[in-house]
């Protein structure tokens, strides 16, 4: 088993994204890297990602474990999306996009979170940077925060954070549903969903406020938006109820095509990727329920992710001989 590694695309919290192609059956895909001694989160993510199948959750390819430089490497193999991020679509439309393109992106995003509910699964960091677009339809990914439903460890973005993440109560189901109504948000002003950084996790917990909504929007975009923002998390509607509102239904009777002339066509056509800056989003994060001090100072500090282009390729070999301990089950697979 042999691929080669070529240009960096990303860089997360705890993985560098890179453009892959097998020399055996020349797919081009997606590997997200840690150190194998730093890469429980990626793990983690694999754990999951690997169970699901939805046409609206990013392709999972598998994994190995690889030796660079003489460092073992995990290695998360996933599908490649050409056009980018949902947030990259924003800013080649100029910071917002037109109510259809809302309306299209919007209903893969819900359809991608009823399955994950319906798996008992919280994605936990539902923001644009964490959507993929591919052949123009829209895909989660980045499952690093994700969780079984009644875990307690609580994480993510904290601008997108629903009231009661904030307060440090609960991080369930309908908290992913908020992050969707942020979402929105961000897709139609170009902007986070609140109006600066200075917009700490006291606000979101204890003012009771809700992100100001669009007043370009039609009314049943606004109408959907008011079913996602709920301060009371037992009022929001469900993904279910969602996918029945009426301002995706009304998908269904438009003829629309999503333009991706834009985007990437070969794995060397990277000028996206190398000219990203992303201006409001933050990494996420996972906290103590109490340090507000830490949450408030992770609300200021604004970390952009940097993206990098380079013109070397790795030629990366089977790492089956690395003597590694690791009590989780880890899965090999061969292109």
């Amino acid at each position: 088993m042999d691929w080669t590694r070529g240009h960096t695309i990303g860089h997360g919290a705890s993985a560098a994204v890179s453009i892959a192609v097998s020399h055996i059956s020349g797919d081009i895909f997606a590997v997200k890297s840690a150190e194998l001694s730093k890469s429980e989160s990626l793990q983690r993510e694999h754990n999951i990602l690997s169970t699901l199948n939805c046409p609206h959750i990013v392709g999972y390819r598998g994994c190995d474990i690889s030796l660079e430089n003489n460092e073992a490497m995990f290695n998360l193999m996933i599908e490649y999306a050409a056009d980018g991020t949902l947030s990259d679509a924003v800013r080649r439309g100029g910071g917002g996009l037109p109510e259809p393109a809302i309306r299209h992106y919007t209903q893969g995003i819900v359809k991608g979170l009823e399955y994950l509910h319906s798996k008992g699964i919280v994605h936990c960091d539902i923001k644009g940077s964490n959507i993929l677009i591919s052949r123009g339809e829209a895909k989660i990914a980045d499952f690093g925060c994700a969780k079984a439903v009644g875990e307690s460890v609580i994480s993510g973005t904290p601008l997108f954070m629903a009231p009661e993440v904030a307060r440090g109560e609960e991080q369930g189901f309908l908290a992913d549903i908020w992050a969707l109504g942020c979402t929105v948000i961000e897709m139609a002003t170009g902007h986070a969903p609140w109006p600066n950084v200075a917009a700490t996790l006291h606000r979101i917990a204890f003012s009771g406020e809700t992100p100001e909504l669009p007043a370009f929007l039609s009314e049943l975009a606004n109408d959907f938006l008011s079913k996602c923002l709920r301060v009371d998390s037992r009022e929001r509607w469900t993904a279910k109820e969602l996918l029945r509102h009426p301002f995706l239904d009304e998908f269904r009777h438009e003829k629309m095509i999503i333009d991706s002339t834009d985007s990437p066509t070969s794995i060397l056509d990277q000028e996206i990727w190398s000219s990203i800056e992303e201006e409001y989003s933050h990494d996420p994060v996972e906290f103590n329920l109490a340090d507000y001090s830490k949450l408030e100072e992770s609300c200021m500090n604004s970390i952009m992710e940097e993206w990098d282009c380079t013109e070397s390729w790795i030629t990366v070999r089977d790492g089956k001989n690395v003597d590694f301990s690791n009590d989780r089950k880890t899965e090999f697979f061969s292109w």
